[in-house]
């Protein structure tokens, strides 16, 4: 299996695990969106731990690579923070739609960022993708689909200096679980013994999702393979139909095909460039 096709197993990975993670983050009930995103932290921040400690490669910053785990870290929180309103707030399938609308916001940045070319094509299916903003209004939602996809752009920019993923998980779950800290201790909401094992598993898939995002960017360019982490919205369409009797409406059935249909276009576009290389 070459990089670019463990690029696209890792983030369709990643895709599974988040649509799981939304689901626990929504059967978890009403809780503040900061505390869900604490816990969910916390479990991603101790197996990451545990995984260093395994390792015996130790936790370690390489040089240069600071500013971009502390620009990870901060967007990665906002966008977990935004994309928790949004699931608590919206079907689970709308709400991950926008949060998705990171893997084109990777490809943006990913250009103005680390000069990885975009073809024709490629800004087609990105503009494409941008018509589906007003089927599913939620600036809050949108938000965090525009801070996921900097924060990608980051996972990349640190797997071509050299940072080890698990690095860059346990700084980004550590970051978020001090950033949200104060607000937990000043609003703590009591919690029943369902709404832990609920979050546990948000945690836990969540550090899933993390890893697998994380490995897809280190083996692939995200003009590649992004566009993959858009079968999270068939996942929570699933997930939201059988758990919650979500049935999404007419306009966001819309935007799913068209977002399904960008996917195929990118699959066949690069299948066909690569051969032809």
């Amino acid at each position: 299996m070459n990089s670019r096709y463990k690029g696209i197993f890792f983030i369709t990975l990643s895709a599974l695990s988040f649509a799981f993670m939304n689901a626990f983050v929504r059967l978890s009930g009403d809780l503040p969106s900061v505390q869900k995103s604490f816990f969910r932290n916390l479990v991603a921040f101790l197996i990451a731990l545990i995984m260093i400690i395994r390792s015996k490669d130790g936790f370690k910053i390489e040089k240069g690579n600071l500013k971009y785990m502390i620009l990870r870290a901060t967007f990665g929180t906002v966008g977990i923070l935004c994309n928790f309103y949004a699931v608590d707030h919206l079907v689970l399938s709308d709400a991950s739609m926008l949060n998705k609308m990171s893997p084109f916001f990777v490809i943006i940045f990913s250009f103005l960022l680390l000069k990885e070319k975009m073809s024709p094509a490629q800004a087609l299916a990105v503009a494409g993708a941008f018509t589906n903003m007003a089927l599913v209004p939620s600036l809050i939602g949108l938000c965090g689909g525009i801070c996921a996809g900097i924060a990608y752009a980051m996972v990349r920019i640190l797997g071509q200096r050299g940072q080890k993923g698990s690095s860059v998980v346990i700084f980004f779950s550590g970051f978020s679980c001090v950033v949200t800290l104060p607000y937990l201790l000043l609003d703590f909401h009591p919690m029943s013994g369902l709404q832990i094992l609920t979050l546990l598993g948000a945690g836990l898939a969540a550090a899933g999702g993390q890893f697998g995002i994380t490995a897809a960017y280190y083996h692939a360019p995200a003009k590649e393979i992004s566009i993959y982490d858009y079968s999270q919205i068939i996942f929570s369409t699933i997930l939201g139909f059988f758990l919650f009797g979500q049935v999404p409406d007419r306009y966001s059935v819309l935007g799913y095909v068209i977002i399904c249909a960008m996917a195929l276009w990118m699959f066949v576009y690069n299948k066909n460039r690569n051969l032809c290389v």
